[in-house]
């Protein structure tokens, strides 16, 4: 005896939209990603090279680069690398690096600071939180495990120094 089924309608493709902010950096805010310069036009080639030459000269000024590093010495800074990743707390905020990628936040963008030190092993996990619940860790190789113990040391008194806490102590 053979039963014959009705046919199922079936769509061709996916019926969800995609998570834009799961694979797209672009809707994730302070997450920057490699800046390329634009090429002139060849027909407009000559007096955009004459404007280039001079923006040129007035940028190799070292003075136009180093008004940052005055604010940033007032006060503790804390700063963690290996061969990829990179993390730099001072008093503008927390940058992460990780490889060509990078991302900043100033103090009043940020709703916590958790650190993780794993058992066994040499990772040193930063996450940064935000008050709109999204979280972003970056993990450090460190030369030892005993060097944890001084990168929570450091991060604490910059976290004391620049982050406000509105009246709990629940940020590191």
């Amino acid at each position: 005896m053979s039963a014959i089924l009705p046919a199922v309608e079936q769509r061709i493709g996916t019926s969800s939209q995609p998570l834009d902010a799961g694979v797209n950096p672009a809707h994730i805010p302070g997450l920057t990603g490699p800046e390329k310069a634009a090429e002139p036009e060849p027909e407009d080639a000559a007096p955009v090279e004459e404007e280039a030459t001079e923006e040129a000269s007035d940028a190799v000024e070292p003075e136009a680069e180093e008004p940052e590093e005055p604010e940033a010495a007032d006060g503790p800074v804390f700063e963690a690398a290996d061969r990829r990743a990179r993390i730099v707390a001072d008093a503008r905020g927390v940058r992460l690096s990780l490889d060509d990628e990078s991302c900043e936040f100033r103090w009043d963008e940020i709703g916590a600071i958790e650190t993780e030190s794993p058992r066994f092993g040499k990772r040193f996990t930063v996450t940064v939180h935000t008050p709109d619940r999204r979280w972003y860790p970056i993990e450090i190789e460190a030369q030892s495990k005993s060097q944890h113990k001084e990168w929570d040391e450091q991060l604490d008194a910059v976290l004391d120094a620049y982050f406000e806490t509105d009246g709990d102590d629940n940020a590191a």
